[in-house]
């Protein structure tokens, strides 16, 4: 049996209500029947229903209120109002208001079977569309900007991991945006009302790291000159970050692993043990299993964080992210810096897809903060960027089309002859799927007149696969050359 729909009928008439649910008896809802308005709110308070069928003359309010209470509260449940007044004020204000269709009395059996069926496929269409955008296409989540399907990835492992209690080990080169991807795991944790304490395990100097942590009494060491609580306590109830753990001191790990396991600990000078309940959230740029293998990193405490990965990509591997990323950084960073800039122009935003971003997120930041600190214009152009985009770039150069606005994806039901050499006549000529794939890229973008946007939207691939391609073709990192 399929899923029955819960449908709410706010009736004081109790023969028409009677009459209603004799219409819907055969139909896959569950129908409840409320009398007055009061009622209506109680049911709606404690479990809204998919659907509200609702009259708008009650014996102890307007039904419009109870509609304006559902829109206030942004309850999900939709609303077909039964009016016995078809007075076109009426229906404007109920479906300004949120409801989605209207009843006048007096109404039949089919009537009212096809308004339910309506409404129920046009709530389920929104549920359908409001998961995509909030689940699947999501361009802007929890502090990062992007829609990749590998940031997707990771913003569905916070979504899962953010109500746990199991650590997450966060993996990723600098700059891609590991403190966000943490600070993002506690905001959609039931602990967000709690503080998130990070600590940077490769900026405090190993000696200092334990009362960093734990904290030390009065005494403890030179310069202990009062009592200190450490990040234990402060994130207690909230989260523990832990930034680029595997820089941290061996003799320290085997601390941190007792506190792990049992929530217990003693500030730096003290024998009172003292608890606190956290959530640990920790982050490298280093290969944990290597550092393990090394012995750089205690294998027990790996195994005790290592609950919950998730890795951070690279910039230069979130296919056309860079370009959306670098528009909204643009726009924000002009308004602090009360500049005009708009928009990149194309030549840059060609130089951004190809450039490997070897710093990340966090370079992309600091080149367009550049830009615009150093410039005045409405669009960016070449002349702008700075080293070492000032000497990257695809070759913009015009070159001669061969066969002229032919489109490249016509090339392969071309007749063999009609394009020389380019495809092999015999097997003994047929070379590594690399090579013929370097030669119908090289080829389609001299076709496109050396406009390589161009040339990718008729292979279907991006401009920067391209890019990446071509700059590893040159470097001689691909060997299909």
């Amino acid at each position: 049996m399929g899923h029955k729909s819960r449908v709410l009928l706010v009736e004081d008439m109790v023969p028409l209500a009677q009459m209603y649910e004799a219409f819907l008896a055969d139909q896959p809802y569950h129908l409840n029947h409320v009398e007055t308005g009061q009622e209506a709110l109680a049911v709606l308070a404690d479990s809204p229903p998919d659907v509200v069928l609702l009259d708008l003359m009650l014996p102890d309010m307007d039904g419009l209120s109870i509609l304006e209470h559902i829109s206030n509260e942004k309850m999900s449940c939709a609303v077909v109002v039964i009016t016995a007044n078809a007075s076109l004020d009426t229906v404007i204000e109920a479906m300004r208001l949120g409801a989605l269709d209207y009843l006048v009395k007096p109404f039949n059996e089919e009537r009212l079977q096809v308004t339910l069926q309506n409404v129920v496929a046009r709530r389920q269409l929104s549920q359908i569309v409001a998961t995509y955008r909030n689940d699947i296409d999501r361009h802007n989540y929890q502090g990062f900007i992007g829609s990749s399907l590998v940031m997707q990835r990771v913003y569905r492992i916070i979504d899962s991991a953010a109500g746990s209690r199991a650590t997450v080990f966060i993996t990723g080169e600098s700059g891609t945006g590991k403190e966000v991807c943490a600070e993002a795991i506690h905001r959609q944790s039931p602990r967000a009302d709690k503080p998130i304490v990070a600590l940077n395990c490769s900026a405090i100097p190993k000696d200092l790291m334990e009362s960093e942590i734990f904290g030390h009494v009065k005494g403890a060491f030179t310069g202990a000159v009062a009592d200190r609580e450490g990040a234990a306590l402060r994130a207690a109830g909230g989260t523990l970050f832990l930034d680029e753990i595997c820089e941290m001191d061996l003799s320290l790990q085997s601390k941190l692993l007792r506190f792990i396991q049992s929530g217990n600990f003693q500030r730096v000078g003290s024998n009172k043990t003292e608890n606190a309940d956290i959530r640990f959230v920790c982050a490298t740029n280093k290969d944990p299993v290597v550092e393990v293998a090394e012995g750089r990193f205690r294998e027990d405490l790996f195994y005790r964080l290592h609950v919950i990965p998730v890795h951070m990509p690279a910039l230069k591997d979130r296919d056309d992210d860079v370009l959306f990323i670098a528009d909204k950084l643009l726009v924000e960073t002009a308004a602090e810096e009360g500049k005009a800039f708009k928009a990149f122009d194309e030549r840059v935003r060609a130089v951004f897809e190809s450039y490997s971003w070897p710093g990340n997120v966090r370079q992309l930041q600091n080149v367009v903060r550049n830009i615009v600190v150093l410039n005045d214009g409405e669009v960016v152009d070449s002349a702008m960027l700075p080293p070492p985009l000032d000497q990257v770039g695809p070759e913009f150069k015009s070159e001669p089309v061969l066969i002229a606005d032919t489109p490249v994806s016509s090339l392969l039901a071309m007749p063999l002859k009609t394009v020389p050499d380019f495809f092999p006549t015999t097997a003994d000529n047929l070379r590594p799927l690399e090579e013929m794939e370097r030669r119908i890229i090289e080829h389609a973008v001299k076709l496109c007149g050396g406009n390589v946007p161009r040339a990718a939207s008729h292979l279907g691939i991006s401009a920067s696969t391209i890019y990446r391609k071509r700059n590893s073709w040159d470097t001689g990192l691909d060997r299909s050359a």
